[in-house]
């Protein structure tokens, strides 16, 4: 294939999932995606950009057909409605994935025809282009895309600053050099708490710390992953933050392995009256669940709270987060 007829390719499908759909079915909605083209990138909470360009010509298909035969499989595997945008470039797939209303859909946007499709749209319907922006566009009488896209990209930079000027008028016209990256899902995730005072090491710090500890390891059970590593961050009132990580025995996103050891960190710090503004809890080199043997235990106590805790996701996953069932220390603080 030369380069001019790669140019007239729509060779970019951006996907975006229902608003709010759980970690898990997003991830599972990767993996489908991987299943048309081995270059794929996540774009948490909810959305993927998929490069089409090999796989067409592997599938023998052109874009669109491509675009709903995923959607076709996504809704009758998973129960989830997709809205696919498919153009030559990552900036005008997602302008286009954005456009669709309703139950999802897909949307192809003619390599030929970018120009004509964007121009209508108004200016804030552009990839890119959020709600201050767009006021300032829209204050100098640059209310669609199509004037945009007219005006000198001089005149873009001076109204939006230089590097946000300089991509929306780039996007006007269709322009965006970005490959796409393959990237799965972070290999890190971390939960924080700032406090409204300072607070020094005690009771309060702890029961922060423990509400981490079982946000962070629901977090990791809903994306079915595992943490190898733990790292905790201190943040003090002068400034300065202290951070240290130390490996689990074996990964894990058991609460009690996870607070064992953030407890471990905690004290590490070896605090001194230092006031604290805020703590960071990570969860690092994280690794599918699947992936992870499980060890035959004879601890009775711990296979019952593991029951516990299977439990509690379910109660959390049928009523929200906000169900009151947890460690008794955290309890006394919704009461």
């Amino acid at each position: 294939m030369n380069d001019s007829v790669r140019d007239r390719v729509a060779s970019v499908m951006h996907v975006r999932c229902p608003v709010g759909l759980p970690e898990a079915q997003f991830r599972a909605v990767l993996r489908l995606l991987a299943e048309f083209s081995p270059v794929v990138q996540a774009v948490p909470p909810g959305a993927a950009i998929v490069a089409l360009r090999g796989a067409l010509r592997y599938h023998g298909v052109d874009a669109r057909r491509l675009g709903e035969v995923a959607r076709l499989r996504a809704a009758a595997r998973l129960g989830v409605s997709l809205r696919i945008g498919i153009a030559r470039t990552i900036a005008t797939a997602a302008t286009a994935s954005g456009q669709i209303e309703g139950a999802g859909g897909v949307l192809y946007v003619e390599p030929d025809r970018v120009g004509e499709w964007l121009g209508p749209l108004p200016v804030e319907a552009l990839y890119g282009i959020g709600p201050r922006q767009a006021k300032a566009l829209r204050g100098y009488g640059v209310h669609c895309v199509g004037l945009l896209a007219s005006i000198p990209p001089a005149t873009a930079q001076r109204i939006l600053g230089g590097r946000e000027g300089r991509l929306a008028a780039e996007r006007a016209r269709g322009i965006d050099p970005r490959p796409v990256t393959p990237q799965g899902m972070p290999a890190s995730v971390s939960v924080r708490r700032d406090f409204a005072r300072h607070e020094l090491d005690g009771a309060p710090v702890r029961a922060t710390l423990l509400d981490l500890v079982v946000q962070l390891g629901t977090l990791l059970r809903c994306r079915e992953q595992r943490a190898r590593t733990l790292s905790l961050t201190l943040r003090f009132a002068n400034g300065a933050s202290w951070t240290k990580a130390r490996g689990l025995a074996e990964a894990s996103a058991h609460e009690d392995d996870l607070r064992r050891l953030a407890y471990w960190l905690m004290d590490a710090g070896a605090l001194e009256r230092a006031r604290l503004i805020g703590l960071v809890l990570r969860a690092e080199n994280l690794i599918d669940a699947e992936k992870v043997a499980e060890q035959i235990t004879m601890d009775e106590a711990r296979e019952a709270r593991l029951r516990a805790e299977r439990a509690i996701d379910r109660a959390r996953a049928r009523y929200g987060p906000g169900v009151m069932v947890g460690p008794a220390a955290l309890l006394g603080k919704a009461s």
